[in-house]
């Protein structure tokens, strides 16, 4: 397993926190994601035989919000 932390702008609520969270969870191989909404920030537990981080990016992206 490894872990990254994600950079989010574009949150402004709880919902997009439950966005962005589904968003992760939904991708193969992620086992754990938590949102901060005040930190702006994603920690993400994956797989990296199954998901990249780049790819982990791309879902937030599609969601609508902006990561690095």
């Amino acid at each position: 397993m490894e872990r990254t932390t994600i950079k989010i702008s574009g949150m402004s609520c709880g919902g997009c926190v439950r966005n962005v969270t589904s968003a992760l969870t939904a991708m193969p191989g992620v086992m754990q994601a938590e949102v901060s909404l005040e930190q702006a920030l994603a920690t993400v537990e994956f797989d990296a035989v199954q998901v990249s981080r780049h790819q982990l990016i791309d879902a937030v992206e599609a969601a609508g919000f902006d990561a690095s």
